[in-house]
């Protein structure tokens, strides 16, 4: 009985050490110096003056030899939320028509919109690139926005489906005979009836667009649209064979707050929008 007492947090504390070792590891990284890095030192014992402190963030944030860095995290955030916002609003409206109309193919339709989510992104990235440039859209954020709503949109259209096949008809039948028009009845009913759904498309839909480095390297040729992780591909320091691997690692550190901040804040909404949706009644 003991050993099955012991079992449970020893169990959990393995799966902690084990999902933020690389945290930890980055993190404390992001604070040694070059030196240190290069001598094998460890960078924290005092008085070696390999610890850098906070002068690695301040050098990728300030430094004109890294000055695309602030740039990419301006083009993460604009074109993240702008996916999100398009994805979320066509999912939704998708989604409320494959749930409550009834016309041939339907099935079908929810197939390939599957198919498309599992496609291999690096299969795409040859075609699109000949085609952004000769549309003129290449090296751009529409250019980028268009294939993150291309692959995002499929998964949310299936997960906002499922939670508008959960709502009652009759609850928007009875907004309509109270005198709401069917899209008021869709805004003001079902809609916030379907909040949780709605909120974890946006999530996913952002945490692709967030994370994509494929599109990302592919699709841009300069800071004007390169986001976070592409950007990264390019801290090269003023020696090109011996990577900055502190710049870097606190680099990466400054790409993973606005993600460890959504989730911390919208923990409970995440729950709960990963787990309603997928419980029949």
């Amino acid at each position: 009985m003991t050993m099955k007492k012991l079992g449970v947090p020893l169990g959990v504390l393995l799966i902690l050490v084990w999902c933020l070792l690389p945290v930890v590891w980055i993190i404390s990284l992001s604070f040694k110096s070059e030196e240190s890095i290069t001598a094998g030192n460890p960078g924290f014992l005092p008085g070696e003056g390999t610890n850098a402190g906070w002068a690695n963030y301040d050098k990728v944030l300030t430094d004109p030899l890294y000055d695309y860095f602030p740039r990419a995290i301006l083009n993460s955030i604009g074109i993240s939320l702008i996916a999100t916002l398009l994805s979320v609003i066509v999912a939704t409206l998708a989604a409320y028509a494959i749930a409550r109309l009834e016309f041939k193919g339907k099935k079908l339709v929810l197939s390939l919109a599957l198919v498309i989510a599992m496609f291999p992104v690096v299969s795409l990235v040859g075609p699109l690139f000949d085609m952004w440039r000769t549309f003129g859209i290449y090296d751009t954020w529409i250019g980028l926005i268009i294939p993150y709503m291309s692959f995002t949109l499929p998964l949310a259209i299936w997960t906002l489906s499922a939670f508008f096949r959960e709502i009652p008809w009759e609850m928007e039948q009875a907004a309509q005979v109270d005198g709401a028009t069917s899209w008021q009845a869709f805004r003001k009913v079902i809609v916030p009836l379907a909040a949780p759904g709605v909120f974890t498309a946006a999530i996913l839909t952002f945490f692709f667009a967030w994370n994509d480095f494929v599109f990302g390297i592919s699709l841009t040729s300069t800071e004007a649209a390169r986001p976070i992780p592409a950007s990264l591909a390019f801290f090269v320091g003023a020696d090109p064979f011996n990577r900055p691997a502190s710049l870097l690692a606190a680099a990466a550190v400054i790409s993973t707050i606005p993600i460890i901040i959504v989730v911390l804040l919208f923990q409970r909404k995440i729950v709960a929008g990963l787990t309603s949706g997928a419980v029949k009644g």
